[in-house]
């Protein structure tokens, strides 16, 4: 699927580069022979975005790559650097495109061109807005907001290509202001688009989740999974379009640690299945609610007891069949279980309450007999 990905945006944005090369090569001839300055200074805009273009090739070609050692997550963040560098560009030109235009008025810098020229300027924002749609459906497609971005940089040129046409026709109509004054609007239009795009970007570079009712309809999927008691620290972060989910979920203490394990699978499936946009889900088993303190790390290890208690135990009793641990709530039970003959009941917990004494009052014992 990534190298779909990948070819898809290549082509799209080749198609996108070879138009903007024509393009520009066409423009500076043409505002050259026909005295339009506007044309020129449109043309050269047409070679800037081969810059955007090659940085898209670059970003869709690495950013569509499977996780490897050195990145186990994607790298899905080469698109959405790249984005950010393309939101730059579209701001440029929209900054540009008004500098230019209140330049014009301040100096009254105006040549009257050639009406040829007005083919020329109607043909480029054919081209453009004719590339916009084509590039934003592929974008939408293989869902690629780097590919989107640089969707609306062709509509920037056109954009600039009709305020060019309409330069030329207020010139041509001896209206000289107006050509300035609406390449002043188109070109705050663009700073907004690209500084929309750079801060999405942005948000994502520094791991901002997703929309509280998407965490909300996560967490409900969660809890109706059979097993799950609780959802706490419910964690997200976007990279690209995938969604990346860290949760806690609460189940029964009581439980074995493969059944734990198995009702932590069905989350992770059930999420993967359910939203196709998670791409993955890391989720921690709980025995309890501990999402604000940790109340057993004081006690002893299981290694610890083993040195001090189950060892000596064990030797003096090989009954013992089995010793497992709760930690529930600050305080540690011993489940002891012993064989189905075991008769020294009496002597054996004598001796294992007197051991106990030193972790009083946050130890139990409870004696088991294997049936």
């Amino acid at each position: 699927m990534s190298h779909v990905r990948y070819n898809r945006a290549k082509k799209v944005t080749l198609i996108g580069a070879i138009m903007n090369a024509l393009s520009g090569c066409i423009k500076l001839a043409t505002g050259y022979l026909f005295h339009s300055h506007a044309l020129i200074a449109d043309g050269f805009h047409s070679f800037s975005d081969l810059v955007t273009d090659i940085t898209v090739l670059f970003a869709s070609k690495y950013g569509s790559q499977d996780a490897d050692d050195t990145h186990p997550y994607g790298h899905q963040r080469i698109e959405t650097a790249a984005t950010l560098l393309v939101s730059f560009a579209l701001v440029s030109a929209g900054v540009g495109i008004a500098w230019d235009s209140c330049y014009e008025i301040i100096h009254k810098d105006h040549t009257i061109p050639n009406k040829l020229a007005l083919v020329i300027a109607f043909l480029s924002i054919v081209v453009n807005e004719g590339l916009f749609h084509y590039t934003k459906r592929v974008g939408i497609e293989i869902g690629s907001q780097l590919v989107i971005a640089n969707a609306w940089h062709h509509r920037s040129d056109a954009a600039a290509s009709l305020v060019v046409l309409l330069g030329l026709i207020g010139s041509l109509a001896g209206y000289i202001y107006f050509d300035p004054i609406a390449a002043i609007v188109v070109g705050l239009m663009i700073v907004k688009m690209g500084f929309n795009y750079g801060f999405s970007s942005v948000k994502e570079l520094v791991d901002t989740g997703v929309e509280p009712q998407i965490l909300a309809q996560i967490e409900k999927i969660i809890l109706q999974i059979n097993g799950v008691i609780k959802v706490h620290q419910l964690r997200s972060r976007l990279m690209g379009q995938d969604i990346f989910i860290d949760v806690h979920i609460q189940v029964s203490p009581f439980i074995s640690v493969s059944e734990g394990h198995f009702i932590a699978q069905h989350v992770h499936q059930t999420l993967i299945e359910k939203l196709e946009l998670i791409k993955d889900v890391t989720v921690h088993v709980d025995p309890e609610d501990d999402e604000t303190t940790c109340p057993s790390v004081h006690l002893p290890n299981r290694k610890r007891l083993q040195n001090d208690l189950f060892a000596a135990w064990q030797l003096k009793f090989p009954g013992i069949q089995n010793i497992l641990l709760h930690y529930l709530d600050g305080e540690l039970t011993i489940d002891l279980t012993c064989g189905a003959t075991f008769k020294e009941w009496a002597i054996l917990k004598s001796l294992v309450e007197e051991d106990l004494k030193q972790y009083k009052p946050h130890c139990n014992i409870r004696f088991f007999k294997e049936v």
